[in-house]
Formats: C-alpha cells, sequence, structure tokens
C-alpha cells in the first residue's frame, strides 16, 4: 500500500509540473513575441538573439494594441486597435495602427498589419506574400 501511495504522489507531482500551452483566445492581455524570422533565400532561417530585431505585440482586452519593436538599441512603438478576423482560411488577426509609421509589416502603403492565427499559441504574418520576411510569434501568457 505504501508503494502504491509513492507511485501515485509521483506521478501526481510529475502531471501538476507539466507546462500548459492551451491558451484562451479570449483572454487578455496577450503578449505576442517574435520568435522566428525567415528571408526569400532558403535556409535563412533565424531564431532569438540572431534575428534582425526583437519586438512583440501586446492585445488588451479594450480592442487596443501596443507593438514594441528593439531594433540595433533603438527602441520604436505603436498602436491602434485590433480584431480577430474570421476567413475561409482560418482566423486572422487585424491589427490597425494609429498613425503610419516604419514598424508597420504588410505589403502595401496602408496602416493595417495582417497575421494568421495558427494556433491558440502561434500566429505569422502575411508579410512574406510580398518578398518581406517570414514572420512567427509565439503567445508568451
Amino acid at each position: 500500500m505504501k508503494k502504491s501511495f509513492l507511485v501515485l504522489f509521483i506521478l501526481c507531482a510529475l502531471f501538476s509540473c507539466s507546462k500548459d500551452n492551451n491558451f484562451d483566445i479570449n483572454k487578455y492581455p496577450q503578449k505576442w513575441t517574435l520568435v522566428k524570422m525567415t528571408g526569400q533565400i532558403p535556409n535563412s532561417e533565424r531564431t532569438g538573439e540572431n534575428m534582425e530585431w526583437q519586438e512583440y505585440y501586446l492585445l488588451k482586452a479594450d480592442g487596443t494594441f501596443i507593438k514594441h519593436r528593439e531594433r540595433g538599441g533603438i527602441n520604436y512603438d505603436a498602436s491602434g486597435n485590433f480584431k480577430f478576423i474570421a476567413t475561409a482560411d482560418g482566423k486572422l488577426l487585424e491589427l490597425t495602427h494609429d498613425t503610419n509609421n516604419e514598424i508597420i509589416g504588410n505589403c502595401y502603403a496602408h496602416q493595417t498589419e495582417n497575421l494568421s492565427l495558427k494556433s491558440d499559441n502561434k500566429l505569422v504574418g502575411t508579410w512574406s506574400m510580398c518578398d518581406g520576411p517570414g514572420l512567427e510569434y509565439e503567445r508568451k501568457n
């Protein structure tokens, strides 16, 4: 009986420490951090500190966002409104910036960015469809 209790205790301890990566898409704030960057050249993938810049989006419950980028020791910030849109291909995160700025990642000269929601904890930028970098984000909270 003591062995059964010990085994049960160990199993409970192991499973209680497992990391839960299932996020509620409707829970805020959400922080989406850039984790991978690819270029148009094969095998040009970069991660972590090797990426050209560090970046995150912070989505708030009131439908606003903050985008922060650090590149070459200089910080850039932008803000605006966001919404999730259902499409035939899945969900898109649409970000509409308050002002035009240099950290908007899109194919056109306008203030909207779109990112494809691949799972509850993975976003992929659409900028790569027009020769921009491939950007992949993970949800960190």
